[in-house]
């Protein structure tokens, strides 16, 4: 492991492996909201696509969404580092930081609230557009900006009381602003970026963590504190954030930011921007106004 990596790699995979094996009802809300996502923007999309990838695959979700579309003719599911236990065999499995997919040799990529786990964004989704045949569409999920900012707060403030330092806690977040730059960079056609938040309430931050925990989304950075956390942290942690980020009836907020992205494979059929100087109307007379010569 890189001493420049951000993420502990193999404790995401260890501790994924284990939240599939000890499935909680109810913990795949997430997972659930972003299928729902999917299922909107698919809506969207004329087309139909020979081969798709559900590239994350675990609870089967987001590759029912796709299936139920109709849009998809062959459907291959790629779970992430393992096997997930509770459904049937994936048709692959795959690390999303080295793809294993030839050049040109796909119609359609989803990934689904994992990008963020990514050492190398820019890199991952490179290699999803050399993925693509030309024309192939890429729809990303992944967790932006702000989400869980109330309980890095109340963790840090209360570290700080406590423990007079700071270690860090909560990932951070992709700034969705960037986003659609990033899938410039990468060589993606028609870029677009768009963000949503899901607010999530809870009696307390333990039940919070909690949930986290059942999805395998606690702290995985590779500077994380490797020793035990004073239970004195999280009890200050939990009284701040049920003093600042509670509603009239007792219960706190969490923030999840939703950041989507879609980006098409060049070809030559796609709608390209006019040339500079190519406008045939000025924009005063679009205005309907008088332009002024300098």
């Amino acid at each position: 492991m890189s001493e420049h990596t951000l993420f502990d790699r193999n404790l995401i995979a260890k501790r994924r492996m284990t939240a599939l094996k000890r499935a909680q009802d109810g913990a795949d809300f997430l997972m659930k909201a972003a299928a729902t996502d999917l299922q909107d923007r698919l809506d969207f999309i004329s087309r139909e696509f020979e081969t798709g990838i559900d590239l994350g695959g675990h609870t089967g979700h987001v590759f029912e969404v796709l299936k139920s579309s109709g849009k998809v003719k062959h459907l291959l599911r790629a779970d992430l580092f393992a096997a997930d236990p509770n459904l049937s065999e994936p048709d692959m499995i795959v690390d999303d930081a080295v793809l294993p997919f030839a050049p040109e040799s796909v119609d359609l990529i989803v990934s689904t609230l994992n990008l963020q786990m990514l050492d190398d964004l820019p890199g991952t989704l490179i290699q999803i557009k050399r993925a693509l045949k030309p024309d192939g569409l890429f729809l990303g999920l992944l967790l932006g900006t702000d989400t869980l900012a109330e309980l890095r707060d109340c963790l840090m403030r209360a570290e700080m009381e406590v423990s007079e330092g700071v270690s860090p806690r909560v990932i951070p977040f992709a700034d969705t602003r960037d986003l659609g730059g990033l899938l410039q960079r990468a060589g993606f056609a028609l870029p677009v970026s768009d963000v949503d938040r899901l607010t999530v309430r809870y009696d307390t931050m333990f039940d919070l963590i909690r949930d986290l925990r059942a999805m395998g989304a606690t702290n995985p950075l590779k500077e994380r504190l490797k020793t035990l956390t004073s239970k004195k942290v999280f009890m200050r942690a939990a009284e701040i954030y049920a003093q600042d980020y509670s509603d009239a009836d007792g219960r706190i907020r969490a923030t999840f930011t939703f950041a989507s992205l879609s980006g098409w494979a060049p070809h030559e059929s796609q709608q390209k921007p006019l040339k500079p100087g190519s406008a045939k109307h000025s924009l005063a007379e679009a205005l309907g106004t008088k332009e002024i010569k300098s």
